[in-house]
């Protein structure tokens, strides 16, 4: 058993763009050694983005905690409100942007568990 919170999480990752990344839940023994999935809480700033990127394998799960996420997924463009979702297939490329003047923040379920190696930047 793996019982943690985000505030647990004394350095997020610091993505390049300013995301960023609390690994709740992942494959190494720090986060639990899930084998099937991974939990991720995002947060991204006022103004800052993802890189558009896509993922050979994963399936990815995004679900809208606070704010507004404007997406855009193989070139189409929707803004997710908190509560709701959308699912992201492997090699549907995609990138999140946060114009508004709060935070966002989102769960990230990803299957099978994430790892840097399925992360290609277009």
């Amino acid at each position: 058993m793996h019982v943690i919170t985000k505030e647990e999480i004394d350095q997020p990752f610091l993505a390049p763009l300013g995301e960023l990344i609390y690994e709740l839940i992942g494959s190494t023994p720090e986060t639990g050694g899930a084998a099937k999935h991974s939990l991720a809480h995002v947060v991204v700033p006022q103004g800052k983005l993802s890189p558009r990127h896509y993922h050979k394998v994963f399936e990815e799960t995004y679900y809208i905690l606070k704010g507004q996420a404007r997406m855009q997924i193989d070139g189409q463009e929707f803004t997710l409100s908190p509560g709701q979702s959308c699912l992201i297939l492997p090699g549907e490329v995609h990138q999140v942007f946060n114009d508004r003047p709060e935070d966002l923040e989102f769960l990230v379920i990803c299957a099978p568990p994430w790892t840097p190696d399925d992360f290609f930047e277009v």
